[in-house]
């Protein structure tokens, strides 16, 4: 019973050492001018307006057709192309030469020439070629414009070849074969939907990563950290009261961004906010002690700033946000692996359109909770309270 005493005195100190030191980390956020408007206004910037902008599908795309035939079936053809929400035709030039003329300069991406006798030759049974000319500068828009052109092209051809199968039958007509598609998940295949979890996510990791990686070296340039470093606070505490101010930052940001998804674009999770809530309590720990553990092996503001800039912009870019994992080199695949934030935006993605839960995430769960003993465990042990 003795020994009961002291145990509780040790468990009362530690608990009101936590509770003053993390009532000294708000005062000292609050205490900036700048830093609490831009945990408001960074996130409401970024869902605001990275949807729009981050959208990787093509649109758009300006289109010249050269027609040398001017006939029935080029006519047609080219309205049926000019009605495409993929193309924009800017221009009919009279010859390719003129065409090109224009992609060179910029204001054509495609060009799509018509041959001479193309009716001719398509009513005589031979198989006209038509010339899909690509600016294959920006490899994506090239490829994907071919891909549309040639799209259109075949169902321009299955509509003639039906013309003609019907005419040629006498009292009878065709059979066709009909197709039904199910867009699953995501209906209107609306872009926002895949983007939006995942800008939700890489805000986690900026504001949760880079204020704790500037906090300690901060304390460390205006001369704070002294005071702290002759107390008898041990470093767990220490650290443990660093974190828990950004964990709670988190979820506000966490909130902030879905009620502005739902206000903005009507997107609700298919998925339960408690199992959303349940990855960011383990990430945000993650990104938070990796941010902890840069700022204890930084000197100035400045380095740490840089080395936190060089690790995120590696996370974002090999996250899955932008470019699909699997296209990457089988290299980088493996890189991946040692990425927190592939694991949490695969996670969001799945809450968010498919209704995931734990028992299907445990993969990402498990690699998740990993990553955030290892951070903050370096965090506590790279600390030092004597220079």
């Amino acid at each position: 019973m003795k020994l009961i005493g002291p145990c509780a005195k040790c468990i009362n100190s530690s608990s009101l050492m936590i509770k003053y030191l993390i009532e000294k980390e708000f005062k000292q956020l609050l205490r900036n001018s700048f830093l609490p408007k831009l945990i408001f206004i960074f996130p409401c910037m970024i869902m605001i307006v990275t949807p729009w902008a981050a959208n990787l599908e093509i649109e758009n795309i300006n289109l010249n057709i050269v027609d040398n035939d001017h006939s029935v079936l080029s006519r047609r053809l080219v309205d049926k192309v000019g009605a495409s929400t993929y193309f924009r035709l800017t221009a009919l030039p009279n010859a390719y030469d003129e065409a090109l003329r224009s992609v060179e300069v910029g204001t054509a991406d495609v060009i799509l020439e018509i041959p001479c006798n193309f009716e001719k030759d398509w009513i005589n049974g031979k198989a006209p070629c038509l010339l899909v000319a690509a600016n294959a500068v920006n490899g994506t828009k090239g490829s994907l414009g071919s891909s549309y052109m040639s799209s259109i092209v075949s169902d321009y051809n299955r509509e003639l070849n039906s013309e003609v199968s019907v005419k040629t039958l006498v009292g009878k007509m065709l059979p066709r074969v009909g197709i039904s598609t199910l867009n699953l998940y995501n209906p209107t295949l609306d872009y926002k939907f895949f983007m939006i979890p995942a800008l939700m996510a890489m805000l986690l990791t900026l504001i949760c990563g880079f204020l704790p990686a500037l906090n300690v070296v901060g304390e460390k340039e205006v001369g704070t950290i002294e005071q702290i470093n002759v107390t008898p606070v041990n470093k767990f505490t220490f650290i443990a009261a660093k974190l828990v101010p950004y964990w709670l930052i988190g979820f506000v940001v966490l909130t902030i961004c879905f009620v502005l998804a739902w206000l903005l674009y009507g997107i609700l999770p298919a998925g339960h906010f408690l199992t959303i809530y349940g990855f960011a309590l383990i990430f945000l720990p993650v990104v938070s002690g990796f941010g902890l553990v840069i700022s204890n092996h930084s000197a100035t503001l400045q380095q740490a700033m840089f080395v936190m800039w060089f690790f995120m912009l590696v996370f974002i870019l090999m996250s899955g946000l932008f470019t699909p994992i699997h296209s990457m080199p089988e290299w980088a695949q493996w890189i991946t692996r040692i990425n927190p934030l592939r694991y949490f935006i695969e996670a969001m993605r799945t809450i968010c359109l498919r209704g995931g839960g734990f028992a299907e995430l445990l993969p990402q769960l498990g690699a998740l909770f990993a990553f955030a003993v290892v951070a903050n465990i370096w965090a506590v042990k790279s600390y030092r309270k004597s220079n």
